[in-house]
């Protein structure tokens, strides 16, 4: 069954305080939305990656695969004004029926094997998205009061989040809401279910830079 790897990168690295966006942040020689493209095509060398990218990144993202001889087949789609949008733009890409998975472009340490089950769930139950446990103690807030929250009852949502491509494509013909979180979300709210498969620790989002100072130790580990 034919495979998509739909790679979101339209961050602009706030959040670090640079001006270059957070996907393009050199992590051992590379440029980290490198190091997720390679995941990917290293587990599955025939999957088709689509890479959203801004419009105003695209020259930048090509004078990089040039200097670097970065030559891993991928086909830039140009993003959206929102993640939304960006991931709608990818999947009109998307040409025969499979399976399909969304990604982070700064999540370069998803392990292969969770990739492998988000697949084989999905392709069983139509959807599934990676979790791991929130270890911290965690409260609702509700006004200027705030509850304790059971902990058991909650996990953190990681990506690749993989669908069969019919039941993602229909469910982002939907308006944009502010609901929607995530790829899951946007399945739910067209009347999906989510499968969920356990994730790895170490594939966080890096968007701080704390998160990029534990990426280079992962690295040198």
């Amino acid at each position: 069954m034919k495979r998509y790897i739909v790679i979101v990168a339209g961050g602009k690295g706030l959040r670090m305080g640079q001006d270059l966006p957070k996907q393009f942040i050199p992590l051992n020689g590379k440029p980290l939305l490198m190091h997720t493209l390679n995941v990917f095509h290293q587990w599955d060398s025939d999957a088709e990656l689509l890479l959203v990218l801004p419009d105003s990144h695209q020259d930048y993202w090509g004078m990089l695969c040039r200097e670097l001889n970065f030559s891993i087949p991928h086909k830039i789609v140009s993003g959206g004004e929102t993640r939304f949008y960006s991931v709608r733009n990818g999947l009109k890409e998307i040409r025969e029926q499979g399976m399909v998975a969304v990604h982070d472009g700064v999540r370069p340490f998803v392990d292969p094997e969770v990739i492998n089950a988000c697949f084989t769930e999905a392709q069983t139950t139509g959807a599934a998205i990676p979790v791991v446990p929130i270890v911290d103690s965690v409260r609702r807030r509700e006004g200027d009061k705030s509850y304790p929250v059971n902990r058991d009852e909650l996990c953190a949502v990681q990506t690749p989040q993989v669908f069969v491509s019919d039941l993602l494509l229909s469910a982002y013909e939907q308006s944009y809401s502010d609901a929607f979180t995530d790829d899951a979300s946007v399945v739910e709210a067209a009347g999906g279910r989510i499968s969920l498969v356990a994730g790895n620790n170490e594939n966080i989002k890096i968007t701080t830079t704390a998160d990029l100072l534990y990426a280079k130790m992962l690295v040198e580990t």
